[in-house]
C-alpha cells in the first residue's frame, strides 16, 4: 500500500509548542531557539545573521555566487547555506560568523533541511535531480538519491523516515524513505503546473503545501495564461483526491495576486501563510481541516518588492518576511500582522539601472501589467528557462534561459526582436496589457531604436543583458573521452554543426550584426506556425538543462534533436552515425559551456550589446 503511514502526525510529539528549525527549505530560517534569524541573499552572494532580541545584523558572511536554501542544523547555531552556482554547501558558525567547512555537490544545490539531531542534513540538486545527504558535523557527502526532475522544495517528515520534494517545473511532490533511499510515494500535479520551489509540512496532520503557479500555454494573453496556486496533498491514502489546488488569484473575491513563492506554516499548525512576489504581497490565513477548503483568509497585507521567502518564529508570535529586491526582512506581529520592524540584510550590489529592471522585471504590476496575473519572470525566472513551449501567436516557441543574451542578438526563434526595448510592444500587448514604459510613441521591432527613449525600458534591457552562465557540471574535470570525440564531430566539416553554432556561443548570431535565419527542417512541423520556416540560432550553452528542445519543443532529448528531429539532415547531417557517435555529440553537448565564453568573445572582437 503506498502510503505515508510512518508520519506520526497524532503522536505526544505534537503538544510541543515550537518546531525545529529547518524541517522545510526556505531562503530565510530561525534557530530552534529563537535567537537568531538567517537569511541568504542572491544577489549579494552572502547569507546575514540578525539577533531577533536587538533586531540588529550581526554578520553579514560571503558565501559565493547567488545562494538559495538556508537551513539551521538541529537546534545548534551552525548553519548550511546551498550555493547555487558554485555547486557548494557552506558551513558557517552563526554565533562567531565563520566560515567552518565547504562541501562540494554535483550541480545546483537549492533546498537544505537537518534532521533534529543536527547529525545530517539532506540537500536538493535541482541537476540533475537528486538529493545529496551529507553529514553535517564532518561536512562528508555520506549518498545521493535519485529524486525525479529538477527538485527544489524539501521537507522531513516529523519522524524523519521520510523527506518529501517539489519538482520546480512541474511541481509534483514526491516522498522518498531515508533508510532505503527508493521512492515511496508520490501527488502529481497538472500538466500545466509549474514553478514549485518548496515544500512544507504540516505540523499535525499528514498535509503537505505547495506555492506554484499554473502556466496554461495555449492561452497566450494575460487574461488567462499564468495563475498561482497553493496546492495542498494528503500524505495518506484516501479514496478521493490526494491532492488539490487553492486559486490563489480570486482567493479574495476578484483580487489577483501573481507568482507564489513561499509558504510557511505556524508552529501549531492553526495559521498558514503565502508570499506573491510578482504583486508583492502575502496572504495570512487559517488552516481548514477539512481537506476541502484548505485554507481561510484572515488577512490580506501588502509587503516589500520581490518577497521571496517567509518565516515563522518557533513561539508563533512573529511572522518574517523577506523581500529580495527591498533587500530586507520585515517583522510582523502574528496575532495582529502589524509591522513591528523592517531590518536592512545587505546592501543593493547592483548596478542602478540593473536594479531597477529587475524590479520591472519581476513584477506584475503597473506600468508593466494590467492584470496582475504575470510578470517577465513568470516564464524567466531568474534568468532560466520554465521548461515549457507556448502557442504563441506566432506558433509554438519553447521558453529559451538569458544567458549569454547581451553578446547573441537579436531575441526571438523568429529574430524578430533587435534589442530589448522592443519589448514595449510585448508589455503594451494582450500578453501583458501594461501601461508600458514610454512615453509617446513606440517604433516598430527592426525600425528605429527604442533605446533611449525610456530609462526605465532602458533598465529593463540592462537586467536582461546582465544574465552569465555557469560551467556545465559535465566537464568539471575537463572533457571526458567521449565529449572529446563528440567534440571531433561536432566541428567536422561532414557533420557542419558548427556552420551555424559557431563562436564562444555557438551561434552565428551576434550583437551589431545582421540577423542570419536558417531553415532546420522544423518550419512545417507546426500547423499554426505564422513566422517560418527560417529561425534564428539559439546558443548551445547550458543545453544540458534546457529541455525540451527546438523551437517548437518537440525535441524532448538531445538525441532526439540529433535523430528523429533530423529529418534530411538538415540540422547537421548525423543520419550516417552510429549510435555511439549520436552518443559522443550528445556527451559534448552537455560539455558546455566547458570554458567561460566571455573571455573568448572579447579576444574575439564579439560586442557585447550597449544596454
Amino acid at each position: 500500500m503506498r502510503c505515508l503511514t510512518a508520519f506520526l502526525f497524532l503522536t505526544a510529539l505534537w503538544g510541543a509548542t515550537s518546531v525545529p528549525a529547518g524541517t522545510s527549505n526556505s531562503l530565510m530560517d530561525v534557530s530552534t531557539d529563537g535567537k537568531l534569524l538567517a537569511c541568504s541573499n542572491r544577489d549579494s552572494g552572502t547569507l546575514t545573521i540578525v539577533d531577533l532580541a536587538t533586531h540588529a545584523v550581526v554578520h553579514e558572511i560571503k558565501v559565493g555566487r547567488h545562494p538559495e536554501g538556508i537551513s539551521f542544523i538541529g537546534d545548534s547555531h551552525r548553519i548550511a547555506v546551498a550555493v547555487y552556482d558554485d555547486d557548494l554547501i557552506v558551513f558557517a558558525d552563526a554565533d562567531n560568523g565563520a566560515v567552518t567547512r565547504k562541501t562540494e555537490v554535483f550541480d545546483e544545490p537549492y533546498g537544505i533541511v537537518s534532521n533534529k539531531a543536527g547529525s545530517r542534513i539532506y540537500v536538493t540538486l535541482e541537476y540533475p535531480g537528486r538529493i545529496a545527504e551529507i553529514d553535517a558535523g564532518s561536512g562528508k557527502l555520506l549518498r545521493e538519491l535519485n529524486a525525479g526532475s529538477f527538485p527544489r522544495g524539501i521537507a522531513i517528515s516529523s519522524d524523519e523516515k521520510q523527506l518529501v520534494t517539489a519538482e520546480y517545473l512541474t511541481a509534483h511532490l514526491r516522498a522518498f524513505d531515508i533508510a532505503s533511499g527508493k521512492q515511496a510515494d508520490e501527488w502529481l500535479a497538472g500538466p500545466t503546473d509549474n514553478l514549485a520551489r518548496q515544500v512544507v509540512l504540516h505540523p499535525k496532520r499528514a498535509k503537505a503545501y505547495v506555492a506554484h503557479i499554473r502556466s496554461r500555454v495555449e492561452i497566450p494573453h494575460g487574461a488567462g495564461s499564468i495563475f498561482p496556486y497553493l496546492g495542498a496533498a494528503d500524505l495518506v491514502q484516501k479514496e478521493d483526491t490526494r491532492r488539490r489546488r487553492v486559486p490563489l488569484d480570486s482567493f479574495i473575491q476578484t483580487l489577483v495576486t501573481a507568482n507564489p513563492w513561499e509558504v510557511a506554516v505556524s508552529p501549531d499548525g492553526s495559521k498558514l501563510y503565502v508570499i506573491c512576489s510578482g504583486t508583492n504581497d502575502m496572504y495570512a490565513t487559517r488552516t481548514v481541516d477539512d481537506d476541502y477548503t484548505e485554507i481561510a483568509n484572515e488577512k490580506y497585507l501588502q509587503v516589500g518588492t520581490n518577497p521571496r521567502a517567509v518565516r515563522v518564529s518557533p513561539d508563533g508570535k512573529s511572522v518574517f518576511v523577506y523581500n529580495a529586491l527591498d533587500f530586507n526582512v520585515m517583522v510582523f506581529d502574528a496575532a495582529t500582522m502589524s509591522l513591528r520592524k523592517k531590518i536592512a540584510v545587505t546592501q543593493n550590489p547592483l548596478p542602478k539601472d540593473v536594479l531597477l529592471g529587475k524590479v520591472l522585471f519581476y513584477s506584475a504590476l503597473q506600468p508593466m501589467v494590467g492584470r496582475r496575473w504575470i510578470s517577465c519572470s513568470s516564464c524567466h525566472p531568474d534568468g532560466q528557462a520554465d521548461g515549457k513551449t507556448w502557442h504563441n501567436p506566432e506558433g509554438l516557441r519553447a521558453t529559451p534561459p538569458l544567458g549569454g543574451l547581451a553578446f547573441t542578438h537579436p531575441q526571438h526563434w523568429s529574430a524578430d526582436r533587435d534589442e530589448t526595448q522592443d519589448f514595449e510592444h510585448t508589455i503594451r500587448g494582450p500578453l501583458m496589457q501594461g501601461y508600458g514604459l514610454i512615453r509617446g510613441k513606440v517604433n516598430p521591432s527592426l525600425a528605429a531604436p527604442n533605446k533611449g527613449l525610456s530609462s526605465e525600458l532602458d533598465a529593463l534591457a540592462a537586467y536582461t543583458n546582465s544574465h552569465r552562465f555557469t560551467l556545465s557540471p559535465h566537464a568539471k574535470d575537463g572533457l571526458n573521452d567521449s565529449a572529446k570525440r563528440g567534440r571531433e564531430l561536432f566541428f567536422s566539416e561532414t557533420v557542419g554543426c558548427a556552420k551555424c553554432h559557431s563562436g564562444p556561443f555557438y551561434t552565428d548570431s551576434q550583437s551589431g550584426h545582421p540577423s542570419v535565419l536558417h531553415n532546420v527542417g522544423t518550419g512545417n512541423d507546426d500547423p499554426g506556425e505564422k513566422m517560418g520556416p527560417k529561425y534564428d540560432t539559439p546558443t548551445l550553452l547550458s543545453l544540458y538543462r534546457t529541455a525540451p528542445y527546438l523551437h517548437h519543443g518537440q525535441a524532448a532529448t538531445l538525441t532526439d534533436v540529433l535523430t528523429t528531429s533530423n529529418t534530411g539532415d538538415k540540422h547537421g547531417k548525423t543520419s550516417h552515425l552510429s549510435k555511439t557517435q549520436v552518443a559522443d555529440l550528445v556527451e559534448f553537448l552537455k560539455a558546455l559551456p566547458y570554458e567561460d565564453p566571455e573571455p573568448l568573445a572579447q579576444k574575439a572582437g564579439i560586442q557585447r550589446v550597449a544596454n
